[in-house]
């Protein structure tokens, strides 16, 4: 059996389905991590789930397979969103918990996420369960159950969406008209239920689960996909646009005029609302997000704190700041007020209606106060797995010697008057990810177009 080790990555494991996930090594992926979760215990529970792709199934019975092999109580949740998954991680008190779900990645892509517990399993874990599959590989396990385990179906659908309904403040419906894009993925029915629970005029797009998505691709960080949601929003004139991305774990969110809002205007929104009753608090961030957000955060009252990209990541870290909130641009919102501190787009979706609703303000007018800055949405340019972290690094050499950086994810290169460049290596795609900020579209357009030119000038030198 080949051995794909690139799928092993930061925060979960994701590849081509059929090429780099065929039953046989996701059984010993099972085995692994099941082994690890029983450790030395007698028993252990493991939760699993999976989105709407259409490898989901095969690639869910294989996990099954390896972790009864290992001994371990599957409880299989069916399928849903990722945060559907990870509430019930909580819910259940697990010992861990699997997604089989490829996210935001094309049709034939899929992968896992991981919990130990309620804490993300990712880093040093996946390296090891890496080591420990190789080994699996090389000399199989028998696949039959193990004595001590079992498979058992659960629904935590009724209580996921009672406690999204009970974590929001909605006294009575709002008055206006919400359109949600569910992009055929894993999230549409339960996010449309939620929605539907709490009175809300909702206008459903494409929440109908479909692993080819046939409509557009499931990735609110590229426009391109809200092309529809935007005309939806002013066709039925309504307050607010709401999206949400294969599995669920991301939002997007458009105003009634159509103007996208990214993660970090959604975080500095959602920072202003918390740090109200909750003066002080920590907010994480990412190395992507504007910096007017994190000035925002602290001209609040806030503490905010720029971190690396990644929801394993985030989570972790906020647990160690005791954070009540955190944000990537890429759409994923952590709530730890009121919630369990995982991201989650169906509660964070609930908590913008909410905000909407008490303020009766328009995005637009609840942030007209923000500081204007040119700011570039997530670009992403293809680079090889095997090449991306080589020529951020090679990038990060060149910019140190004359140029103050950022280097705890990738390089953010500090130009004059706030404005920034950042670089850094995808760990969920073969691309480097990069965002430009300034005063104006001038010197955005200058600082983009020096830093493209050096990650090209290094690409070319280090690429075979």
């Amino acid at each position: 059996m080949k051995f794909p080790s690139s799928i092993f990555r930061e925060y979960d494991i994701r590849g081509v389905a059929d090429r780099d996930l065929p039953s046989s090594f996701v059984q010993a992926i099972g085995f692994a991590f099941g082994e690890d979760i029983l450790g030395d215990k007698t028993e252990a529970t493991v939760v699993v789930a999976r989105d709407c792709r259409l490898s989901s199934p095969r690639i869910r019975d294989a996990l099954v397979s390896g972790l009864c092999a290992a001994g371990c109580h599957v409880f299989d949740a069916g399928v849903g969103p990722t945060p559907m998954l990870y509430f019930a991680a909580h819910h259940m008190n697990a010992h861990g918990a699997v997604m089989v779900t490829g996210s935001h990645n094309p049709p034939d892509e899929n992968g896992l996420k991981m919990m130990r517990g309620k804490a993300s399993y990712f880093g040093a874990d996946l390296l090891r369960l890496r080591d420990r599959v190789a080994e699996l590989v090389v000399q199989p396990p028998p696949m039959s159950p193990a004595p001590g385990s079992a498979l058992e179906s659960v629904r935590v659908e009724d209580a996921y969406v009672d406690a999204l309904v009970k974590g929001v403040r909605l006294a009575t419906p709002p008055p206006f008209r919400v359109v949600l894009d569910a992009g055929n993925g894993a999230g549409g029915p339960l996010g449309l239920r939620a929605l539907q629970a709490c009175g809300i005029d909702v206008e459903p797009l494409y929440c109908e689960m479909d692993g080819t998505f046939p409509h557009h691709h499931p990735d609110p960080t590229d426009p391109h996909t809200l092309v529809d949601l935007i005309a939806k929003v002013k066709e039925t004139k309504s307050r607010v646009g709401l999206a949400f991305d294969g599995d669920a774990d991301r939002l997007g969110v458009v105003d009634d005029k159509g103007e996208i809002f990214w993660g970090d205007r959604l975080l500095l929104l959602f920072a202003r609302s918390i740090l109200r009753e909750n003066p002080g608090a920590a907010v994480v961030g990412e190395v992507k997000c504007s910096q007017t957000t994190y000035d925002d955060i602290a001209a609040h009252g806030g503490r905010p704190i720029l971190w690396k990209t990644g929801h394993s990541l985030i989570k972790t870290k906020m647990k160690e700041e005791q954070a009540l909130l955190a944000g990537e641009m890429s759409g994923h919102l952590f709530f730890a007020d009121r919630w369990f501190g995982f991201d989650d787009a169906l509660y964070a979706a609930l908590r913008m209606i909410e905000l909407l609703a008490e303020t009766g303000k328009t995005l637009g007018q609840l942030t007209a106060d923000v500081p204007p800055t040119s700011v570039t949405p997530e670009l992403r340019f293809p680079c090889d797995d095997t090449l991306k972290f080589a020529v951020v690094r090679a990038v990060k050499n060149r910019y140190r010697q004359t140029h103050r950086v950022i280097d705890i994810d990738g390089v953010r290169v500090l130009f004059d008057q706030g404005a920034w460049g950042l670089v850094r290596a995808s760990n969920t795609q073969p691309v480097l990810v990069m965002r430009f900020e300034a005063r104006t579209d001038a010197d955005r357009d200058s600082i983009r177009a020096e830093v493209e030119a050096v990650v090209a000038e290094e690409f070319a030198r280090l690429a075979p």
